[in-house]
């Protein structure tokens, strides 16, 4: 037995919690006691984080991960917390778990992901409802299993960006720790599971959703094919943000309007 999979105990509390952690850097870097924003969004691409941040966004004064900046983002109604730059599963879970800790009631995550079976052309989202646990962190949180999946009361919020301005479709994801590690074989396995999108953090996410019962939900953002054309990676109009922002809004006016 792996050392991953053996020993885990996932019925078991950490001794290590985020709000410990949280509690001692707010002390340690005067940051004063409050709440994130009640929806955050994960952009392990940076571009809406970047953006936020050159255009003079608020950095949210509460937030108080070691790792990163959160940075609100005000729609019509709301106000809502972007992180950037959290790729990998790993990293994601961490400030996933620290997020919920910090006054977070529901996650998206929006990332860049590899086409594995066409669902039309680049760029594209896909609204993920499993996820290949072809990663670590995933290990973790739940006993093994091929896929970890969005929780069903999730999943009836996020549909509706199904009929949304923005391409949406539904479908599964392979979620690997090893980007260029994607070989022929592996590639043709994803294909025969009918996955339509490779990326970093969706299986974690999910396995991490479901161990604590957290909201939690994870789109691809389908870019690219690998970088096997010429001109390929292009998300569109302002580097995709125009669509991120109109997919945000969708997701965080259904969570707000749940019965």
């Amino acid at each position: 037995m792996p050392p991953i999979l053996d020993h885990k105990h996932h019925d078991r509390p950490s001794v290590f919690n985020p709000a410990n952690l949280l509690r001692d850097a707010r002390r340690q870097r005067a940051i004063p006691s409050g709440d994130v924003p009640e929806i955050c969004v994960l952009d392990p691409d940076g571009d809406l984080a970047r953006h936020l941040k050159r255009s003079g966004a608020r950095r949210n004064p509460y937030w108080a991960c070691y790792h990163t900046e959160l940075y609100d983002l005000v729609l019509d109604e709301i106000t809502v917390g972007v992180l950037g730059c959290a790729v990998g599963a790993p990293f994601a879970v961490l400030v996933a778990e620290e997020l919920f800790a910090s006054g977070c009631r529901f996650l998206i995550s929006v990332t860049s992901a590899g086409q594995i079976v066409p669902a039309g052309k680049p760029p594209y989202f896909v609204l993920i409802d499993r996820a290949l646990r072809d990663e670590g962190a995933s290990h973790h949180y739940l006993p093994p299993a091929p896929y970890s999946r969005i929780r069903a009361p999730t999943l009836a919020i996020a549909e509706c960006t199904l009929t949304g301005s923005a391409p949406v479709v539904r479908g599964g994801a392979w979620t690997t720790d090893a980007p260029f590690r994607e070989t022929e074989e592996a590639i043709a396995f994803a294909r025969s599971e009918n996955l339509l999108a490779v990326e970093m953090e969706a299986a974690a996410l999910y396995a991490l959703a479901e161990a604590k019962g957290y909201p939690i939900v994870c789109f691809a953002h389908v870019t690219n094919q690998m970088g096997l054309i010429e001109n390929d990676f292009e998300k569109g109009e302002a580097d995709g943000n125009k669509a991120f922002v109109a997919l945000i809004v969708q997701v965080a006016q259904a969570w707000r309007a749940r019965p």
